[in-house]
């Protein structure tokens, strides 16, 4: 009997070693860990930022001439007055330019600071003050390139007349305030242009871009007027956009432009101020198989469907 103990004990410590080996040797696993803070502890996730409103005016700051461009058509392409394409890019001739020439699509930023012009008395006759070379009798004298522009007042009409000079008078002028003028092409709201149509008649074709139709087709007789469709200041007068005949081309904002194609007559001139309904142009066939106006409304250079932002039906 006390044998039999014995060995049920060395059993029982057999198999307490073995559970205490295979204890120490088993991988405990971890309790999941929760964030229990408060909402109002944990830090904010900061949204999205808002994508930014796309400007409506796309047009690129540059442009590259191709074969077949002129100085007109990237104007008219572009919504722009040729003459700014000049003044921008310091273009000697509007008529010649490069293939390959980059050119400016918007104003450049001015650096000019102008400075008042002083002029130096002669000593003694002689060479005046800086070094210039005395002048002849009768030869002429350039300061200038450009004309410095002086306000009115008794020096300065003494520095232009030659008579001595006399100190100058402290005069207070009372300014009267001028009523507001009201411009012919506004830039305040680019979307609002009070258009009627250009001519009476059938139309002949519509706008299409995928066939390059730009504008729309109006029949009629010759000489017929063509009237302004909108309100605006007359960017172009002439036939020098191949294609088109006698043109006109009307700004009415700093976005919208007209056009009016095929004339026989141009009425109005380059800078010229036109109310809506005013008589431009005469209708023709000027670069035209037959009688017609083509009439074309851009945004931003950009054609864009006239029958859109016309009135409901032409006028007889």
């Amino acid at each position: 009997m006390q044998i039999w103990l014995q060995r049920c004990r060395g059993v029982l410590a057999a198999v307490l070693a073995l559970s205490l080996v295979y204890g120490c040797g088993s991988t405990r696993r971890q309790a999941p860990v929760i964030d229990r803070k408060p909402a109002a502890a944990r830090p904010a996730v900061k949204p999205a930022p808002a994508a930014a409103a796309r400007d409506t005016d796309q047009r690129p700051d540059y442009y590259t001439v191709r074969r077949g461009d002129t100085l007109y058509t990237i104007a008219l392409d572009h919504g722009l007055d040729y003459r700014e394409l000049v003044e921008w890019n310091n273009i000697a001739n509007p008529n010649v330019i490069r293939v390959g020439q980059q050119l400016r699509l918007k104003a450049p930023a001015s650096s000019v600071v102008a400075t008042p012009l002083k002029t130096a008395p002669a000593v003694g006759g002689g060479t005046p003050v800086g070094g210039a070379p005395p002048v002849a009798p009768g030869d002429a004298v350039k300061s200038q390139p450009k004309a410095v522009k002086l306000p009115y007042s008794d020096q300065a009409l003494a520095q232009l007349s030659g008579a001595p000079l006399k100190p100058a008078e402290t005069v207070v002028a009372k300014v009267e305030p001028r009523p507001a003028e009201k411009p012919a092409v506004s830039d305040d709201d680019e979307e609002k242009v009070d258009w009627g149509w250009p001519a009476g008649g059938k139309l002949l074709s519509v706008f299409n871009e995928s066939t390059n139709l730009k504008g729309i087709g109006i029949a009629g007789k010759p000489g017929q007027p063509v009237i302004a469709s909108a309100p605006g200041k007359v960017l172009y007068s002439g036939d020098g956009i191949r294609g088109y005949g006698k043109l006109v081309i009307i700004k009415h904002n700093k976005a919208y432009l007209s056009v009016y194609a095929h004339n026989s007559q141009l009425l109005v001139k380059e800078g010229q101020n036109v109310v809506k309904g005013q008589r431009i142009a005469e209708m023709g066939n000027t670069d035209s198989s037959q009688i017609k106006l083509h009439f074309e409304i851009r945004r931003f250079g950009k054609p864009i469907d006239p029958i859109k932002l016309l009135p409901p039906e032409p006028p007889a």
